[in-house]
């Protein structure tokens, strides 16, 4: 506890630009951290999803997506075939933790496989089952969420062939239980993660500047691949490849890809780190001779994206369904005059994660499996939405396309580190001098 305490102190102390810890130090956080959440967390969940006993398989080099987010972070990849079992004993609320394997999966779970006794694994695995006789077998099935979905055919196979006929009629699918291990935060992580989105911002004001772009020179392109090479150096990955889009009124002219005056630049980009990830989307104008500030109209535009993001953010509720919350903002934001299109979705341990869905750029009705589900505390999501507007002298309507991370817990829903208010302007205009 001493050697984590000391890491996230010098995590949370240090400045955005020097934040990010060596890979030793790291592996002391996330250890730690997964600790903290199989104490404090999985007891509780697997009580509310009403299994007793959660069983999750894989294979070396292909991985549950949820048994890769319980590996120690010495361990890359599952070895060989690697069986985990979380048994909850009803009376005493305690969960017990095994390894079918032939090592400890960590200092959290210990290998329980006798090989002279059962050469066979799956033996092995139904002694654990038959001996501890639970009332349900949880395993990672689902046709909602890729991310439940993880234990594969042969493995399905095997492991039923292994089980006496009474314990087969016991299993049941996982996916309520892993959803909620994949998107439950802890109080930690949630220390950990306003950094990570201020390391984000800061590296789209970087990006998004005279440092990187010339205009008349610089493509999007140059600027994707800056984008990509900033985040290798500062020591973080990326979840997906970064993108950036020009909106421009004359899109006739050559060099479509060349940034110029005038131009509306857009960029979707997110980092991981401590098996985090954040995913951010912003806006900056490039701007003309003469000017110091972006059209009025679209200083207005962007102002009816910002209220699109305020409209979703009053839906949040816990207990309400994804879909619920996209009709109600969806149905207040037309009422306003606005024109948004709403595609939020939870964020944690993957960039698009397991849990309640809040509309799709192409399913503005509703998203049937996932949005269905129902929004709980402790929960992280990223604010994706757009608003079309018209712009005087542009031949096509302006979208904002906004994504801000934010937190809901029992005091409501907040932004992780805020979110942008107005457009960012390059150059940057120069302070006056008195």
């Amino acid at each position: 506890m001493k050697k984590f305490l000391l890491a996230l102190t010098m995590l949370l102390a240090a400045p955005a630009s020097a934040d990010v810890l060596p890979l030793r130090a790291q592996a002391v956080v996330v250890n730690q951290l997964l600790a903290e959440r199989f104490d404090q967390l999985l007891p509780d969940m697997m009580a509310q999803a009403g299994i007793d006993m959660w069983v999750l398989v894989s294979r070396e080099y292909n991985e549950d997506p949820v048994l890769k987010t319980m590996l120690p972070a010495e361990w890359l990849n599952a070895r060989r075939r690697t069986i985990l079992v979380f048994y909850r004993d009803a009376a005493s609320g305690k969960v017990e933790r095994l390894a079918v394997a032939r090592y400890d999966v960590g200092a959290s779970i210990k290998q329980s496989w006798d090989k002279k006794k059962f050469p066979n694994q799956w033996d092995a695995l139904a002694d654990i089952v038959k001996t501890r006789n639970p009332r349900k077998i949880g395993l990672n099935t689902s046709a909602t969420f890729g991310h439940a979905d993880g234990i594969d055919h042969t493995d399905y196979n095997e492991l039923l062939a292994a089980l006496p006929a009474a314990l087969k009629s016991r299993v049941v699918s996982a996916e309520p239980l892993a959803v909620r291990w994949l998107e439950t935060r802890t109080e930690r992580e949630m220390q950990i993660y306003p950094q990570m989105v201020n390391a984000t911002h800061k590296v789209i004001e970087e990006g998004f500047s005279e440092r990187v772009i010339t205009p008349g020179v610089t493509t999007t392109e140059d600027v994707v691949w800056w984008f990509r090479q900033k985040i290798r150096d500062l020591g973080y990955d990326t979840w997906f490849h970064p993108s950036v889009e020009i909106q421009r009124q004359d899109k006739e002219r050559a060099n479509p890809d060349v940034i110029i005056p005038g131009d509306l630049l857009h960029v979707d980009i997110g980092i991981t780190y401590l098996r985090l990830n954040t995913d951010i989307q912003q806006h900056v104008y490039v701007l003309k001779p003469g000017e110091t500030a972006a059209p009025a109209a679209l200083q207005e535009a962007f102002a009816g994206a910002n209220r699109v993001q305020d409209i979703l953010l009053s839906q949040f509720q816990a207990g309400r369904s994804g879909n619920a919350m996209l009709a109600a903002a969806l149905q207040q934001a037309r009422a306003e005059g606005l024109r948004p299109t709403i595609y939020s979705h939870p964020i944690g341990y993957h960039g698009h994660a397991a849990g309640p869905a809040i509309g799709m750029w192409d399913a503005q009705t509703g998203v049937p499996g996932s949005g269905d589900d129902l929004l709980r505390p402790r929960t992280a999501y990223s604010i994706e939405l757009s608003n079309t507007a018209e712009i005087p002298g542009c031949r096509e309507p302006v979208n904002i396309m906004l994504e801000e991370d934010a937190y809901f817990d029992a005091s409501g829903v907040r932004y992780i580190n805020g979110r942008q208010k107005q457009l960012l302007l390059l150059p940057r205009p120069s302070p006056s001098v008195e």
